[in-house]
């Protein structure tokens, strides 16, 4: 009989423990997602937390482990939980969270609030003032008490509200540039990393448009292979990306329509020539575009930029640092203060 109930006990904990191992339900992803952000933290995750384990999750669970002497096994088990410290840990549910709370189960929550479209934009694992913000949105649409706290019934709404199986709302966007597509979504390159946009082939300081009616919330060189990249939020959890400028016109917290010049093609970052990477995300999770691209072009006015640098030196947003989500913080990208409401533009500058 103890034989029997301790193969039980054996099976419930490889069952529990499978559930960061190699999680596939939506249950699971809150917790995925929260594990990696705590990654993230250490330098060890690259992409993004999107709540799905892959081969980038596995590949940091596994540094870490090595780097903290671990049994290197490649699942999130209680050692390595406690080996995280304040990140990994409480588990999500066992507390209600408000500004000022830090931990494994805040990273959870603003995923969810992501997934749900309510922001804040990031899973850091702090819950300041955007995220409190972010809460409030979902308990006023969820129809219950907007106090900002994240108790048992604001969990309940937001798990409530996963959007798995669910069509994408009907969204369109321009072409920003006039030209052939090149490699499309979801080709595998040499390297085995899978194609996240559409690639337009054209020359070299040809003019970009925005793909439609945003905010832009980043505007500069992005160290991970973008180079120069502007990032455009749109209406229903979509952003569209643009990839390799050579210069940047665009800035943080400015609104935007279709055509709104955003730079010039170019070739910084990981390329291998003159060419625009486009993306289209939806809740920070690559798309096809295609799907939703239109046959007219963004660009109100063709032709090549007169007068560019080919030396094409990175033009870098400039951040804000402070605690807590830079509660309190003045905002500014290249001298012209973010408007206070654009929260979403404040999250990628505070950063």
């Amino acid at each position: 009989m103890r034989l029997f109930a301790g193969i039980l006990v054996a099976f419930a904990l490889a069952v529990g423990l499978a559930g960061l191992a190699a999680p596939t339900a939506t249950a699971d992803r809150p917790a995925v997602a929260a594990l990696q952000s705590a990654l993230a933290s250490k330098s060890l995750y690259r992409g993004f937390v999107d709540g799905v384990r892959g081969p980038l999750t596995r590949a940091a669970i596994l540094g870490f482990q090595r780097r903290h002497r671990l049994a290197v096994d490649g699942i999130a088990g209680p050692q390595t939980r406690r080996a995280l410290g304040w990140r990994g840990r409480p588990r999500l549910g066992s507390r209600a969270m408000s500004v000022g709370a830090r931990g494994w189960d805040v990273a959870a929550l603003q995923y969810l609030l992501q997934r749900g479209g309510y922001g804040p934009g990031r899973a850091d694992g702090l819950f300041g003032g955007l995220t409190a913000a972010a809460v409030q949105r979902a308990q006023r649409s969820a129809g219950i008490a907007v106090d900002g706290v994240a108790g048992p019934a604001t969990l309940r709404a937001l798990r409530g509200r996963s959007r798995a199986g669910t069509p994408f709302p009907s969204v369109r966007f321009l072409r920003p540039v006039a030209g052939p597509i090149g490699d499309g979504f979801g080709v595998v390159r040499s390297s085995g990393r899978t194609h996240q946009g559409l690639d337009f082939p054209v020359p070299y300081g040809t003019r970009i448009g925005a793909a439609g009616v945003g905010t832009t919330i980043h505007a500069g060189y992005n160290s991970g292979g973008y180079g120069n990249l502007v990032v455009v939020q749109h209406r229903l959890g979509y952003t569209t990306w643009y990839a390799h400028m050579s210069s940047v016109t665009s800035w943080v917290g400015e609104r935007v329509t279709g055509g709104t010049r955003l730079g010039y093609v170019g070739s910084t970052g990981f390329s291998t020539g003159p060419h625009l990477h486009f993306e289209a995300r939806r809740y920070n999770v690559p798309i096809d575009p295609m799907p939703r691209l239109l046959a007219t072009v963004a660009a109100r006015t063709g032709g090549i930029a007169p007068s560019q640098d080919r030396s094409e030196r990175p033009s870098r947003a400039r951040p804000t640092h402070g605690r807590y989500e830079c509660a309190g913080a003045r905002v500014e990208h290249r001298g012209k203060r973010v408007r206070r409401g654009s929260w979403i533009a404040r999250e990628w500058l505070c950063r």
